[in-house]
């Protein structure tokens, strides 16, 4: 077979598509098949890359440019070519291919339902509406498509309008081999990295500061613990530094014998040791696209607190521990007050180090990897080549 996957162009600087787009595309070339990247080129982006311009100049690129380069290059393509959308977010090039065979890969739709006005935390300027408006117009128009979750299964019929001919949900894989390492060799790790880990570890978050990361719930969750204690566990926050009016304010709540430390820039290395070091992971997200921390905390057998929605606790299974969405209008201290109970029950059971509780975590984690996703990518792929024959 050959493959052609329509991509993000460079100068979008996006690094986890990138990564997705590469992974698959070498996983098919290491199985003998042909495969080519399709992207924009900065053309127009590049002339005015340090100008107030510069985003206006790559939609030229974008959405000019690169239509006219993909009708060109479909006159000499070959017959049997299977044409992979690795974000639905370039759903504006879907109907250049949408009579021949095509899929797109469905990550989440966030933007999109905050476009339409469904999350109220993220509210979106008139021109991210229309811009999304018009990515849906273009992914509706795909007749397959590969969901990372059931929950975004669900919101591509649901808001994304979509009415395909098949959809598939293939849970995403691990993108490093994470497994517990010992406790000694965990703070050699950390300290090498030059982080400050301790013989009684941590409680741990890793988010990337966006608003559905929930920062100022967990600071805020963090505080009500830490005020219970006169040497609480310091929080770890692999996370920017803050600068939101709300994450200041939770981080004024935290009492003088609390700690909250900001990390950024950890490698793979260094994060499977803050797993297997820590004592929970606290990701009570208001939604994800996936959550690939909920699984490589369990991998590294460390215990998660997390939501109970979807797609949280779809992919987290029976072993962790549940909070409530905290909506929008919700009491936030109660629910603080709350997920503080929860956290302090964990640390009180013993089950944060008991090796059977740990064992199992990694076992529920290791359903997750990157050969079952790239051979549940494989089977949908000559499904739909099949199909066209």
């Amino acid at each position: 077979m050959r493959f052609v996957f329509f991509c993000h162009p460079p100068f979008m600087r996006s690094q986890s598509m990138p990564r997705f787009a590469k992974m698959i595309g070498q996983a098919m070339q290491d199985q003998g098949h042909q495969v080519d990247y399709w992207a924009p080129a900065g053309y127009i982006h590049g002339l005015f890359a340090r100008t107030r311009l510069a985003k206006w100049a790559g939609y030229i690129d974008q959405f000019l440019i690169f239509p006219l380069q993909v009708k060109l290059r479909l006159l000499t393509q070959q017959a049997d070519t299977l044409y992979v959308f690795c974000d639905q977010a370039l759903g504006p090039w879907v109907p250049l291919v949408k009579h021949l065979p095509h899929v797109v890969h469905a990550h989440d739709l966030l933007a999109l339902r905050s476009a339409l006005g469904q999350i109220p935390q993220n509210p979106t300027s008139l021109s991210g509406q229309l811009y999304q408006r018009y990515i849906r117009h273009g992914f509706r128009q795909a007749k397959h498509f590969i969901c990372v979750s059931r929950r975004t299964q669900t919101d591509l019929v649901q808001h994304g309008l979509v009415q395909a001919d098949s959809s598939h949900v293939i849970y995403n894989g691990l993108n490093y081999p994470y497994k517990e390492v010992g406790h000694q060799v965990a703070i050699s790790t950390l300290q090498q990295a030059g982080l400050p880990a301790a013989d009684r570890g941590m409680v741990l978050h890793v988010g990337g500061g966006q608003w559905y990361k929930n920062t100022a719930g967990v600071i805020q969750l963090y505080a009500r613990y830490a005020a219970q204690h006169a040497n609480p566990l310091p929080l770890w926050m692999i996370s920017p530094q803050p600068n939101s009016p709300d994450v200041l304010a939770a981080l004024d709540q935290v009492p003088q014998q609390g700690q909250v430390r900001f990390f950024q820039g950890i490698d793979n290395a260094a994060m499977q040791a803050a797993y297997s070091l820590a004592k929970v992971l606290l990701f009570p997200s208001l939604a994800e696209g996936f959550g690939w921390p909920i699984i490589e905390a369990q991998a590294c057998g460390c215990p998660v607190i997390t939501t109970d929605d979807s797609p949280m606790n779809e992919i987290a299974g029976p072993l962790v521990h549940y909070l409530p969405l905290l909506k929008r209008g919700d009491d936030l201290n109660a629910w603080a007050i709350h997920g503080a109970k929860v956290l302090q029950s964990l640390l009180d059971s013993g089950e944060c180090d008991q090796v059977v509780h740990r064992a199992q975590r990694a076992a529920w984690a290791n359903q997750f990897t990157t050969q079952q996703a790239i051979s549940g990518y494989m089977s949908v792929y000559r499904k739909i080549a099949g199909q066209n024959a």
